[in-house]
C-alpha cells in the first residue's frame, strides 16, 4: 500500500532563522509515525470541547518543556565542567581556546545543519505565531539544545533563558501538528510553549506568564491567559522536582527603610536606562556590519567573539564568560566593590555584544541581568560615599534593584522586570524601589532609543512583527474624538406628528434622533415626517407611525472602531452616557468617523 500524502497544512511549510527564511519542500514533509501522538489525547477529546482540550494539552506542553529544559540546564552545566572546570582561573590557556574552538564547532553546526537557530529564539517564536502559523520546525529545538548549551558551557557570554523559550515553543509546535489542531490553536502553541519553557529557566511562573504575554502574543483572553499559566506552572512543578525548588539567587536581607531612598533609586533608574541605550546601540550598529561580511567569515566570527571573551576571562576577568548566575550571587552578597562592579558591567556588555553579533545562539536575559545587577551595586556604592544619608539600603539590594532596572530598560519588559525580581526575591518590601527604578529606566530608555532591542532586530531581518511596544505607545482614538454635538432638535416617540412637523420643517437637518419609551433611540427622515403630515395624520405619535427599531448607541470612551460596525448602516449612531443612557451625549455618522480616521496622521 502507497503511504498517504502529505496533507496540506504540511506543504511548502515554512521556516525562520535569524537571517533567512525558507521553505520545506513537499516532498521532505513526513507523514506522522504510527504512533501518533493523537490517539493518546483521542479520549479528551471526544470528552471535552477543543477549549477544555487545549487547557488539558497545555499542562503536557508544560511538562514536557519543563523536561527539556532540565536536560539543557543540566547540559550546560556538565559542559562548563568539562571544559573549563567549577572555577575559571585566569591565566588559563583554556579561558581562550575553549571558547574559540566551540564558536568554531558552533558556527559549522549553524551553518551546514541548523540554520534557523541564530539569535535568541524570541523574534523566531513570534514569527512564527504572527507569519507562520505557529510553525517552529522541531529540528530548531534539536540545534538550539544542542548548540546553545556547547557554546553558553564553553564560556560565551549568554544565557539559557531565551534557548529555553524557544525549545519550548518548538516542541509545542511539533505537538500541535501531531495532534493536527485547528490553525487559530496551532499558531497559540508556540507562546504556550514559550512560556513553559521560559518559566522552567527562570523558576519563576510569573514572570514567564507576564514575558509572555506582554512581549510575544500581545493580547490575551480567559482561554489564552489560563493555557499559559497552566504550561508554565507545569513547567516549573517538573523543573523543581528534578533541580529542587530554590530561587537561583541566595537573596540576603533586602529592605526599604525610608521614603527619601527613593532619590537614590531614581538616580539608578536614569543610569540603568542610559546603559541599556549603549547596550542596545552597540547590537544594532555592529549586528548588521557582521552579517555583511562574506560569507565565508561567519565561519570564523563565533570563534574570534570567543577568543576576545576568552582574552577578558584571561587578563582578570573570567566572570563575564558564560551566563555568570553564580557571580551575580557573589555581588550580592557584597563580594566586589564599586569600581570591579562597574567595571563588570562594561566588559560584560562588551562580551554579550560580541557573542550575540557574532550569531552564536543563546540568550540574553541572563546578560542583561548580570550587567543590571553589577550597575546597581556600582550605582549603590558611589551613591553610599557622595550621599550616605539617602543610601543606607544593603548593596544587595541594589545589585537586585538593578537586575529589573536594565531588563526593563533594554528587553522593554517593564512588567515583567517588576515581578521578576519580586519571585526571584519573595520579598515584597522592596517592591516600591523596583517601580521607581524600572519606570524611571524604562521611560529613559524608550525616549533615547524610541525602537526596542527585539523591534530593531526583527526589522534588521527583514520580518514585520507587530511591535508590541509601540502598539502600547499608540494614541488611541476613541468614539468621543469623532463626535458630534446633540442635535439642536431631539424627537421624542410620545410626540405628535403635526408637532414634530413643525419643528422640522425650516431645519437643515435631514435625519433626528427619536427617545423611545421607556428607553433607547431612533432615528427618522425629515422627509418622512413631512410625507406623514401631508397624509393627514398629525393626530398621531411618532410612536404608532413609525416602527420603534432601536439604534444601537455607543458611550464616548470606547474604541473608534466600534463605530465602524454601526455607521455604515445607520444615517446617525447616538452616543450616550454610561450613568443615564436616556441623556445624548452626540452622535457619530459614517462621515465624521471617516473624517477623523482622514485627519489622523498615518
Amino acid at each position: 500500500m502507497n503511504p498517504p500524502p502529505p496533507r496540506d497544512s504540511e506543504r511548502n511549510r515554512p521556516t525562520v532563522g535569524e537571517n533567512a527564511v525558507t521553505t520545506v519542500a513537499p516532498n521532505a514533509t513526513q507523514h506522522p509515525s504510527p504512533f501518533r501522538a493523537r490517539r493518546l489525547f483521542a479520549a479528551f477529546e471526544d470528552v471535552f470541547d477543543e477549549e477544555r482540550f487545549f487547557l488539558i494539552l497545555s499542562v503536557f506542553i508544560g511538562i514536557f518543556s519543563g523536561l527539556a529544559v532540565v536536560c539543557f540546564r543540566l547540559a550546560i552545566d556538565w559542559t562548563h565542567l568539562a571544559l573549563l572546570g567549577p572555577l575559571p582561573q585566569t591565566h588559563s590557556w583554556r579561558l581562550f581556546v575553549i571558547p574559540s574552538v566551540a564558536g568554531l564547532i558552533v558556527a559549522a553546526l549553524v551553518i551546514h545543519v541548523f540554520p534557523t537557530i541564530r539569535g535568541s529564539g524570541v523574534n523566531q517564536t513570534k514569527a512564527a505565531l504572527y507569519i507562520f502559523n505557529g510553525y517552529i520546525p522541531f529540528r530548531t529545538a534539536i540545534g538550539k539544545f544542542l548548540c546553545a548549551a556547547l557554546a553558553i558551557g564553553a564560556g560565551h557570554s549568554l544565557g539559557p533563558e531565551d534557548p529555553s523559550l524557544q525549545i519550548g515553543a518548538s516542541l509545542a509546535s511539533a505537538l500541535g501538528r501531531q495532534l493536527q489542531l485547528s490553525r487559530e490553536k496551532l499558531r497559540l502553541m508556540a507562546p504556550v510553549g514559550a512560556a513553559a519553557g521560559l518559566a522552567a529557566a527562570f523558576n519563576a511562573p510569573i514572570s514567564a506568564v507576564l514575558f509572555v504575554i506582554e512581549e510575544v502574543i500581545g493580547r490575551w483572553s480567559a482561554g489564552i491567559l489560563g493555557s499559559v499559566v497552566l504550561s508554565a506552572v507545569a513547567s516549573v512543578v517538573i523543573e523543581r522536582w528534578f533541580l529542587g525548588s530554590e530561587p537561583l539567587f541566595r537573596i540576603p536581607v533586602t529592605a526599604f527603610k525610608r521614603p527619601a531612598e527613593l532619590i537614590a533609586y531614581v538616580v539608578l533608574g536614569i543610569v540603568g536606562g542610559i546603559a541599556a541605550v549603549l547596550f542596545s546601540n552597540a547590537i544594532g550598529f555592529l549586528r548588521p556590519h557582521c552579517k555583511s561580511l562574506p560569507r565565508w567569515t561567519q565561519y570564523l566570527q563565533p570563534a574570534i567573539a570567543g577568543l576576545l571573551i576568552g582574552c577578558i576571562g584571561y587578563f582578570g576577568f573570567p566572570q563575564v564568560m558564560g551566563a555568570g548566575y553564580n557571580f551575580m550571587d557573589q555581588a550580592l552578597h557584597g563580594q566586589y566593590v564599586w569600581k570591579v562592579l562597574a567595571l563588570l558591567a562594561l566588559l560584560k556588555i562588551v562580551a554579550t555584544t560580541l557573542s550575540f553579533v557574532s550569531g552564536t545562539p543563546g540568550g540574553m536575559f541572563a546578560p542583561t541581568l548580570f550587567v543590571g545587577a553589577m550597575l546597581g551595586g556600582a550605582v549603590g556604592g558611589v551613591e553610599r560615599i557622595f550621599i550616605p544619608h539617602l543610601s543606607t539600603a544593603s548593596n544587595g539590594t541594589y545589585v537586585l534593584v538593578g537586575m529589573g532596572v536594565l531588563f526593563a530598560g533594554f528587553l522593554r519588559a517593564p512588567m515583567t522586570s517588576v515581578f521578576m525580581v519580586l519571585e526571584m526575591s519573595g520579598n515584597y518590601e522592596i517592591i516600591v524601589p523596583v517601580i521607581v527604578a524600572n519606570t524611571f529606566a524604562y521611560v529613559v530608555a524608550r525616549s533615547l532609543q524610541p525602537t526596542a532591542i527585539f523591534d530593531l532586530l526583527t526589522r534588521q531581518d527583514g520580518l514585520v512583527l507587530p511591535s508590541l511596544e509601540e502598539e502600547r505607545e499608540e494614541t488611541i482614538l476613541r468614539v468621543e474624538d469623532a463626535m458630534l454635538p446633540p442635535p439642536a432638535i431631539i424627537l421624542s416617540a410620545a410626540d405628535y406628528i403635526d408637532a414634530a412637523a413643525r419643528r422640522v420643517e425650516n431645519s437643515t437637518q435631514t435625519v433626528f434622533p427619536v427617545r423611545l419609551q421607556p428607553s433607547g433611540w431612533s432615528a427618522v427622515q425629515r422627509d418622512l415626517v413631512l410625507r406623514l403630515m401631508k397624509e393627514g395624520k398629525g393626530e398621531h405619535t411618532l410612536g404608532s407611525l413609525i416602527p420603534p427599531q432601536p439604534l444601537p448607541s455607543l458611550f464616548p470612551d470606547l474604541p473608534l472602531d466600534a463605530a465602524l460596525r454601526f455607521v455604515q448602516a445607520n444615517p446617525i449612531v447616538p452616543v450616550v452616557n454610561r450613568a443615564n443612557p436616556q441623556k445624548l451625549e452626540g452622535i457619530v455618522s459614517s462621515a465624521s468617523v471617516f473624517a477623523k480616521y482622514r485627519a489622523e496622521p498615518q
